[in-house]
């Protein structure tokens, strides 16, 4: 780590309450076969430390990055009305390469 680089804040969330579910597509397990990269739907107040900790606690691998995207609701319409999805943040983590992750 550079110099004068703070440690990471944890939020203080338990590692169970940070992942919520696997996003399972074509595209992540494109990416988890070729690139080792797991992505996952994460608690909204988690943080890159929070997903690290939670991974390596819940599945017994090492993380060598993280990445984080916060994903916008959609605006859908029903009938005559318009609302919005609900907001959520993604997590696409990328594991060494000795460690694999099964989630099915």
């Amino acid at each position: 780590m550079l110099r004068n680089t703070p440690e990471p804040q944890l939020s203080g969330l338990e590692p169970h309450q940070v992942i919520l579910r696997p996003l399972i597509s074509e595209k992540s397990v494109h990416k988890a076969e070729r690139l080792n990269q797991y992505a996952f739907e994460v608690n909204l107040l988690a943080n890159k430390a929070d997903v690290r900790r939670a991974v390596e606690e819940l599945f017994d691998v090492k993380v060598v990055h993280v990445n984080i995207q916060n994903r916008r609701g959609k605006v859908r319409r029903i009938r005559m009305r318009s609302g919005v999805t609900r907001r959520w943040k993604k997590a696409i983590v990328t594991l060494d390469s000795e460690y694999r992750i099964n989630l099915f």
